[in-house]
């Protein structure tokens, strides 16, 4: 009983340590205007391809007048900030503790750098502040990102937004998968869900995405998701 009253006791505290997190979170994010989310790899090194390909996608993002937004850390998360940083756009950081990978990145706007105690609050400023996200190749954390973004929409517990798969040898049979195992042989997803994400390999073609759909859809609104 000694054990149990400590826990709840604990239990409190967690509560005030996650409003205090939504609240830095929202407070920071709530100045900066319309950002698109870049997920990947923290191990993708500054001279892998699809390193440098997240730094021109950054940098031309910005020149469109979207921010930039990523985990905070090394690797596709470094090389997005510091697409940002090179072309002096906004760069934002939503760093977290993690036992062998994380260290937040020079790229990120001094203010503009967030330290997370807890996956679930981190991914709902992604998610909430995000007009776009764009995933480049990762492992479990970019997969878990991008099927929790995924699931959102399908269910429409945020508005749709473009997602984007960069590197088209690396995601196109997982594409195949989805097509022929989870919809044609077990119908686990709707013919619909195929059209939530969209595969490139070109810096224009994920421009054109994004404007097309804040231009000609007249569905997009450039706000905050997520009703919270």
């Amino acid at each position: 009983m000694r054990q149990w009253s400590r826990i709840k006791g604990e239990n409190a505290w967690t509560m005030f340590k996650v409003m205090a997190e939504f609240v830095d979170g929202f407070e920071t994010l709530n100045r900066v205007g319309p950002c698109i989310s870049i997920f990947g790899s923290a191990r993708t090194k500054p001279d892998n391809p699809h390193y440098k390909m997240a730094v021109k996608i950054a940098s031309r993002l910005t020149e469109e007048g979207y921010g930039i937004i990523t985990g905070g850390g090394p690797g596709i998360m470094e090389a997005g900030n510091k697409g940002a940083a090179l072309n002096n756009g906004v760069s934002l950081g939503l760093n977290i503790d993690l036992p062998f990978e994380q260290n937040h990145n020079p790229y990120i706007d001094p203010d503009k750098n967030l330290n997370h105690r807890y996956f679930f609050i981190r991914k709902v400023m992604f998610v909430k502040y995000a007009q776009a996200f764009v995933v480049m190749p990762g492992g479990f954390g970019t997969l878990d990102e991008l099927f929790e973004v995924l699931t959102l929409i399908q269910t429409k517990k945020v508005s749709k937004v473009p997602i984007i798969l960069v590197g088209t040898s690396f995601w196109s049979g997982m594409k195949e998968w989805i097509k022929t195992v989870m919809l044609e042989q077990y119908q686990n997803v709707n013919p619909d869900d195929m059209n939530l994400f969209f595969l490139t390999d070109d810096v224009e073609d994920i421009v054109k995405i994004i404007n097309n759909f804040y231009g000609e859809d007249q569905s997009g609104e450039l706000s905050p998701n997520y009703e919270l």
